[in-house]
């Protein structure tokens, strides 16, 4: 057995993979609210559960495909994957990277302008310095903003819970006990599962600890479960305020609000900081990794300036995006065109081609087991 340690096979994947998906929506409650609540409290809940299945079912794919052509950065596995068209992956990603770090540009402005009264820009600035710092410093940098930003968020989200429930918990089973008809929780977990499972290969780096194709599956079904249970917890929450708080910019706002929590409040929106913070900086990072896969044939290396610089130019057009056209927005219309986007270049092909590959124990001839892992 190597030295890799079981919560670096089976859990750091998870936890990375929650990184990248919990962003500026699912954080503050935005994507919550925009893909679960028009369901109801009882189709929201459906419509989470099938995308956690549909995160998990794609991540254990991902996770033995990418081990079986010793492919840890995206570019490596498009390559082996979907040879040629490759590129086209390429370009769905840079799209996605830019309208994420505008939502999470946007919901830091937000979130500074609610709880410090600061102008939207200072919290939007705030975030992109934090990002820059973590993701221009490599693998250990991120990883270990992973494991120390999860250890917080689900403590902060334990806590919420139960400040919520001993003060609405009547209301809480008043939403659910009241006449539903869950129509429309299918599209819904579907579009938010396609567009948020794409962090299976945003976080492949990680990979890199895994030793056996029983790691690779064990990692994979475990992001589904990872990355969900903060978001149901914090959903059945929401529904305590349901329906007006389907038109709050910030959700977690208004629930905190009414709970009259002054501490925990601020506590809590430096959850959501972080939790932002660890996202954008897995996002870039899977950016910077897929360049150094580039790099590294070449017997070049991406060097930490290299890095910075990389991080500055993606953030900066993020920052005048979110600027211009603000949180509700971004996540309303950017995540479905997204969702479409990696249907097509990314669940349908590792959930067809990929899988058929691994059943036969074969990699396509435009990548192969010797494929440099990229630089840390």
């Amino acid at each position: 057995m190597s030295g890799h340690s079981r919560f670096q096979r089976w859990f750091l994947p998870g936890f990375a993979f929650k990184a990248v998906v919990i962003g500026g929506g699912y954080a503050t409650g935005r994507e919550l609210a925009e893909f679960f609540l028009p369901s109801g409290p009882l189709g929201g809940v459906l419509g989470m559960l099938l995308a956690m299945v549909v995160w998990s079912a794609i991540a254990a794919i991902t996770f033995v495909y990418a081990r079986q052509v010793a492919a840890y950065d995206y570019g490596a596995f498009f390559r082996n994957l979907l040879g040629p068209l490759a590129f086209v992956f390429d370009l769905a990603f840079v799209a996605l990277l830019l309208i994420v770090l505008s939502v999470f540009g946007a919901a830091a402005g937000e979130l500074g302008h609610a709880v410090l009264g600061w102008p939207k820009l200072v919290g939007t600035l705030a975030l992109v310095f934090g990002i820059a710092l973590f993701a221009t410093f490599g693998n250990e940098s991120v990883e270990g903003l992973f494991k120390w930003v999860t250890y917080f968020l689900y403590l902060v989200y334990a806590i919420f819970v139960v400040l919520v429930v001993s003060q609405a918990s009547d209301r809480i089973v008043a939403a659910f006990a009241a006449p539903q008809d869950p129509v429309g929780w299918v599209p819904g977990g579907l579009t938010y599962a396609a567009y948020n499972v794409v962090g299976a290969v945003a976080i492949l780096p990680v990979l890199r600890h895994l030793t056996s194709r029983r790691d690779a599956v064990i990692a994979g079904l475990l992001c589904g479960p990872l990355g969900m249970l903060p978001a149901l917890l914090f959903f059945v929450c929401m529904t305590a305020w349901y329906p007006e708080i389907g038109s709050a910019a910030l959700p977690s706002d208004h629930v905190l609000t009414r709970i009259d929590a002054p501490t925990f409040h601020v506590v809590f929106q430096l959850m959501i900081f972080a939790a932002l913070l660890e996202s954008g900086a897995g996002c870039v990072h899977g950016l910077n990794q897929r360049i150094a896969g580039v790099l590294a044939p070449r017997g070049l290396g991406l060097t930490t300036p290299m890095r910075a610089a990389v991080t500055a130019a993606m953030l900066v057009i993020a920052v005048f995006v979110a600027t211009k056209v603000g949180l509700v927005a971004l996540i309303a219309g950017g995540y479905r065109f997204l969702a479409w986007l990696f249907i097509v270049v990314y669940v349908i092909p590792v959930a067809t081609l990929g899988l058929w590959r691994i059943t036969r124990g074969t990699a396509a001839a435009s990548g192969s087991a010797t494929d440099p892992k990229p630089a840390p």
